[in-house]
Parts: C-alpha cells; sequence; structure tokens
C-alpha cells in the first residue's frame, strides 16, 4: 500500500521550486543510524516504498525503521492525446520534496554492518545521492 493523505484543504496544489537549503534537522532523531540525502530532488511514494522494502528484505524485520519523509503532495497529469485546456488534470502519484542534508529512513535495534547493507540496497531505489550517517 503506498503512502498518500486522507484527505487535503486544496485537491491540486502548484508544484513550487525544490531548494537545495534545507530547515529540517540534521540529526538523527529516533535511531543511531540513518540514510542521509546528499542532494535535493523529488521522491514518490513508489520510490519510497521500494526502499522501504529492500531495507526490510536485508533487516529480516529484526531492527527499527523509522521513515522521516511523507508523500503528500500531489502531482497531477492529463491524458496522452487531450486537447488543450480544460482544467488542470487528474492526481496521478504522490510525491515528497526532499532536500539535501535531509534524513530519509532511520534505523535501530540492530548491528552498524547490518544496517549499512541494508542502506546500501535501500539507496539503489533513490533517484539521488545519498549517505549513510551514524
Amino acid at each position: 500500500m503506498l503512502l498518500q493523505p486522507k484527505s487535503l484543504k486544496y485537491k491540486k496544489y502548484k508544484k513550487g521550486k525544490l531548494s537545495n537549503y534545507s530547515r529540517k534537522s540534521k540529526k538523527l532523531k529516533f535511531g543511531n543510524i540513518g540514510l542521509k540525502a546528499s542532494e535535493s530532488g523529488i521522491l514518490t511514494a513508489r520510490q519510497l516504498e521500494s526502499a522501504r522494502q529492500a531495507i526490510n528484505r536485508k533487516i529480516n524485520r529484526k531492527g527499527k525503521l523509522w521513515i522521516r519523509v511523507y508523500p503528500s503532495l500531489p502531482v497531477t497529469s492529463k491524458p496522452s492525446e487531450s486537447r488543450m485546456g480544460k482544467g488542470k488534470g487528474s492526481i496521478s502519484h504522490w510525491v515528497v520534496k526532499v532536500r539535501a542534508g535531509q534524513f530519509i529512513f532511520e534505523m535501530c535495534g540492530i548491528t552498524d554492518n547490518l544496517a549499512t547493507l541494508a542502506f546500501k540496497s535501500g539507496k539503489s531505489k533513490l533517484p539521488f545521492k545519498t549517505n549513510i550517517c551514524y
């Protein structure tokens, strides 16, 4: 099941701009090892779920994993070969804007070697560069 919000104030939002600067916390809050974005980018709910599944497979569901980002921004698209005009289009998927320095996942309860191995497999599912931080 993909992550998406239950309700929104407005159905459709403007895209906005993605800044490199992050006002989010650059320290671990929950776990003792984390996966940190080293560059800004847009992360879809499918990519986030795929990375989470890859990490959980490696740790055999022994440790505790926190997801620090949530896809709450809708992305719309119009059907192909439709004429211009007639509105914005329906919601196709959900994304989250991740800034450089923001933690995506945090983990605790397992050894550092196993956590590093798990984050390496999850890191390959993400569309931007990430670092493993202790």
